[in-house]
């Protein structure tokens, strides 16, 4: 259960709570069990309005305490604790923080096979059947799951948090508070081939990945995402950076603090994208190009040049009735021609 006074302290990490002197020594002490919505909320729940479409549920929400703005603080219903603030969506993302359920393993689990060269930091957790290799270093209160495998010489910053199944090659770097969640590949060798007079009869030559990849602090990573190793130079992912499940990121790719990546999205090789850019989902962009900060790409978009002015950027085509996509197409293959 969590105390109406927890929640603002951790509230109050992002963002003031400004009716805070307002609220009693007795409704601070007023504990919680969950977060609802404003019209499934129950009297021990805290919900919040962040989009005024929803103000009709306001009123008649039995919500314990509500998350709002100024503006709509006269509409909390007297049963519930208005907690005023500027943005009650960042509000209740830190909030949601204290209720989350984490499934952390206690000390090291004696499956586990540690290097003895390895150095593991403080209050360490190591699931089962995890494999640490030779010269890893771990820093303190990081958490790993069941069957995770870090390859050697690579460095672990402290209160990261790496799901079962993530597997780290070797000379990696990440960052402080770092999660990486199931299946997450990073460092695996980079698509890199060279052709040989015939492929078709003597193949394609390897090229051997010779970087590493370096991740910042406060990174999350998405189940099943691929984070590629650099060719020469290393891939390197910013602080802050938010990538969602499966998405893969190819060799020498470099992508700047701040920047969200949505699912099904794939960066090939050697490409820089900027500080706080938007990525949607099943987003392609093609190797060798430069995207400047504060880009949003659309969904499905398909960048296939260098992006050198801040902006919204679309080319993927809306659903729309079978029939009229088809003249749709035909006139735009008609355009082509011209």
């Amino acid at each position: 259960m969590i105390t109406i006074e927890q929640l603002i302290t951790r509230i109050e990490q992002r963002q003031p709570i400004t009716n805070k002197a307002e609220i009693s020594a007795e409704q601070l002490r007023q504990k919680f069990s969950s977060i609802g919505s404003l019209t499934t909320a129950g009297h021990n729940q805290l919900s919040f309005l962040a989009d005024p479409h929803y103000i009709s549920s306001l009123a008649i929400s039995e919500a314990g305490a509500v998350l709002v703005t100024a503006e709509y603080r006269d509409q909390v219903p007297t049963t519930a604790i208005a907690l005023v603030v500027a943005s009650p969506y960042l509000a209740y993302a830190g909030a949601s923080q204290l209720f989350a359920r984490e499934s952390l393993s206690g000390g090291i689990h004696p499956s586990a096979v540690i290097a003895d060269s390895a150095v593991i930091g403080e209050q360490v957790n190591i699931g089962p059947f995890c494999v640490i290799a030779d010269y890893v270093q771990i820093g303190a209160r990081s958490s790993l799951a069941a069957h995770v495998v870090i390859e050697e010489n690579t460095t672990i910053g402290t209160d990261g948090v790496i799901k079962s199944q993530v597997v780290i090659g070797h000379d990696c770097v990440i960052g402080d508070h770092v999660r990486l969640h199931a299946g997450v590949s990073v460092g695996a060798e980079g698509f890199g081939f060279a052709p040989t007079k015939d492929p078709s009869t003597t193949g394609w030559e390897r090229i051997a990945q010779l970087g590493r990849v370096v991740i910042g602090n406060h990174v999350r990573i998405g189940s099943q995402t691929c984070i590629d190793r650099g060719a020469i130079d290393d891939t390197i992912i910013g602080n802050h950076v938010i990538i969602d499940n499966l998405v893969q990121v190819a060799h020498n790719v470099r992508i700047g603090d701040g920047t969200a990546i949505a699912a099904q999205t794939g960066i090939a090789g050697s490409t820089s994208i900027g500080k706080r850019c938007i990525i949607g989902g099943a987003v392609g962009i093609t190797g060798h190009i430069e995207i400047t900060d504060d880009v949003t790409l659309s969904g499905m978009t398909m960048v296939t040049k260098s992006i050198k002015t801040a902006g919204s950027y679309s080319s993927g085509t809306a659903a729309m009735p079978t029939a009229n996509w088809r003249r749709a197409a035909v006139r735009f293959r008609q355009l082509g021609r011209d």
